[in-house]
């Protein structure tokens, strides 16, 4: 049966239609909210009997399915007062979920596959994050083929967290994602042959954007063990990265893939920072980031063994 035929069918038997007009506005929808309510419990009570009883409860398969029709009455119900149809929120869900859920692999398409190669993030390249003291301060320095590139990098904290190392969220969403408009840039690999490009998906606002969310993950994962051991990110989280670059080109990944880039950019994040520093490996092809090791300057600095 069709979902919007089934929604209209169950209307004629509402026993609360609406009254947004009478003094009993309200009632419409409550009792629906609470029918929901009362037949999810309904169906647990069905399962505990299941538990208790076994194959002793011969009628479980049948009462589930009644509890879960009546349950179907219910968000048919609501739906129709809030003016939606059920095929719609089905349609809705299914894309969510395939987003969320589904086969997460859009890496056939390359934001930048059309440009020269100057202008194209490198598909694998070996990134190096070493200590330094700089005025008496000490700072993270990033080199990329033994060249430096970017500005030194503080904590920009009261108490040391970390943050210093955070371009390697940025190498994480190049590898997954094959974006970040601010590594782009120190790369020098802005697609400047494109005027409209340069200026929007290059640009200042979509660099902001990059910062914006490895700041409001790293915030995240702050209050979640640094996300060690973590396998899902709350769903809330990934919706709010999704919209807030829902303007940019990297508005094609999925929520599985911006999953995927953070978890493996913290990844490397933990074994980077615990090592001072590190040299990194960017994989755009295997959608991979591996730590590779401490920086050279570490190792130099390591005691022999005798």
């Amino acid at each position: 049966m069709n979902l919007n035929t089934y929604q209209r069918e169950a209307q004629k038997t509402d026993r609360v239609p609406s009254r947004r007009k009478s003094g009993d506005a309200g009632n419409d929808l409550m009792v629906p909210l609470l029918g929901l309510a009362g037949e999810t419990g309904e169906l647990l009570s069905e399962y505990k009997k299941h538990l208790r009883d076994g194959d002793s409860h011969l009628l479980f398969r049948e009462r589930v399915s009644e509890e879960l029709g009546d349950l179907l009455w219910y968000v048919g119900n609501v739906a129709a007062k809030f003016d939606l149809k059920l095929d719609d929120i089905a349609q809705a869900n299914l894309k969510k979920t395939r987003d969320r859920w589904g086969p997460q692999d859009t890496g056939s398409l390359a934001f930048d596959a059309e440009f020269e190669e100057h202008e194209r993030l490198p598909r694998r390249f070996e990134v190096e994050l070493s200590e330094v003291v700089v005025d008496g301060r000490k700072k993270i320095r990033m080199r990329v083929n033994g060249k430096k590139i970017g500005d030194d990098l503080t904590d920009n904290a009261d108490d040391p967290d970390g943050y210093r190392f955070h371009d390697v969220f940025h190498l994480g969403y190049v590898a997954v994602l094959g974006w970040s408009p601010v590594i782009r840039k120190l790369l020098k690999r802005k697609r400047k042959s494109s005027p409209r490009v340069d200026e929007v998906q290059d640009g200042g606002r979509a660099q902001v954007l990059d910062e914006g969310v490895a700041a409001l993950v790293f915030d995240y994962a702050k209050e979640h063990r640094w996300l060690e051991g973590v396998g899902d990110l709350d769903y809330k989280l990934l919706r709010t990265i999704k919209g807030v670059t829902s303007l940019l080109e990297v508005r094609e990944r999925s929520l599985g893939e911006w999953q995927r880039a953070i978890l493996v950019g913290f990844e490397v994040w933990r074994q980077v920072l615990s090592a001072g520093g590190g040299k990194i490996l960017v994989d755009q092809d295997a959608k991979s980031l591996t730590f590779l090791g401490p920086p050279d300057s570490v190792r130099r600095k390591a005691p022999r063994r005798s």
